[in-house]
């Protein structure tokens, strides 16, 4: 496992938050599976607003593990995660401590966040269906369902069933279709596979790109990262060779999944901690995420970056995602029974 220790220093006071008397001025120590380009900028300007330091501990993987060795004795007052699952996990391990605050509450739907208040989500990526440009046509496929069909074989791709944004799908349809219609649509869905689940949700793009397959379900985030890549600009062509399908618009609505926070139970600067998941709830910070990241503000009412306003509104599913997350555990079983990544 990877782990990138670094340190942000507090600075000067800015807007909106007051600096604390310095007798008062804490500290909080971060552990994060956000990439330091994202969450870099947010921590500073958190520092620079309240005077708080904040200690953090970006991480590649591995989380969870390193809490449950660390116990009671951990460093850590608050986590920063990708995935519902990944949330449900800690608290399954009674590694988070509930939190009651009135502008959580107020800036977070309660369907991103937990009964309880052991974690809260951030923000949104929907997981959507990626269709070739010029191969596919408007209404053929217009749900998750649909990808089953038996007119689509060979002509679907997917990264491993296994990986958490698939598990959440598949947990997602568990909630509301039940187990045996998971199961069948896993296993019509495995025979439409164009080749063996693998790479990332930008290797879909790619290989619709290159004529391997049509349709793919990816994370809409994705689409920005690949568009505006100057790095490895042969991932523009990737992205123009897609466009993106909000399924199940006429039902449900979209899967979505969060990126969230919660404080730790070993945490000695709890009062840090909630402050520093409050300001990442707020209009700020919600900004900077949908600017730099093309994910979709957790919080109503923030603009969406323009690119991923192009992509049109869509009706998300509403299901609360503590309630998603308990699936998580079937979903995994199903994939490995119908041999998805086989």
């Amino acid at each position: 496992m990877r782990w990138i220790v670094t340190t942000v220093i507090a600075a000067a006071v800015g807007t909106g938050w007051a600096l604390p008397a310095a007798a008062e001025i804490g500290e909080v120590n971060l552990y994060s599976y956000r990439q330091p380009f994202l969450i870099q900028p947010l921590l500073d300007e958190f520092t620079k607003r309240s005077g708080i330091k904040v200690n953090v501990v970006y991480a590649q993987k591995g989380m969870l593990e390193r809490l449950k060795a660390e116990g009671p004795n951990s460093p850590a007052d608050a986590v920063l995660t990708v995935d519902v699952g990944r949330l449900k996990d800690m608290v399954g391990a009674d590694l988070l401590q509930p939190v009651k605050s009135d502008i959580l509450e107020k800036n977070i739907p309660p369907q991103y966040r937990h009964p309880d208040g052991l974690w809260f989500g951030l923000t949104t990526r929907a997981r959507v269906i990626f269709a070739s440009s010029e191969r596919t046509d408007a209404g053929e496929v217009t749900t998750y369902e649909d990808l089953t069909d038996a007119e689509l074989k060979g002509r679907v791709c997917s990264r491993s069933g296994k990986h958490v944004y698939n598990i959440s799908l598949v947990a997602s349809l568990i909630a509301h279709e039940g187990e045996a219609a998971a199961r069948d649509w896993l296993a019509a869905l495995k025979s439409n596979l164009a080749r063996k689940p693998q790479g990332n949700d930008r290797a879909q793009a790619k290989a619709i790109k290159e004529g391997l397959c049509d349709y793919a379900v990816a994370n809409t985030y994705y689409m920005g990262k690949m568009a505006t890549n100057e790095e490895n600009p042969e991932q523009k062509d990737w992205a123009k060779a897609v466009r993106i399908i909000f399924p199940n618009q006429e039902s449900r609505g979209t899967h979505v999944n969060i990126s969230g926070a919660g404080v730790t139970r070993s945490s000695s600067n709890r009062a840090e901690a909630i402050q520093l998941i409050e300001f990442l709830s707020g209009d700020h910070a919600q900004k900077i995420y949908a600017e730099q990241n093309f994910e979709y503000p957790v919080k109503p009412g923030v603009a969406f970056h323009p690119m991923v306003a192009s992509w049109g509104t869509f009706k998300a599913d509403t299901i609360d995602l503590a309630k998603l997350a308990e699936y998580r555990a079937m979903a995994s079983r199903l994939v490995d029974q119908t041999g998805f990544d086989q």
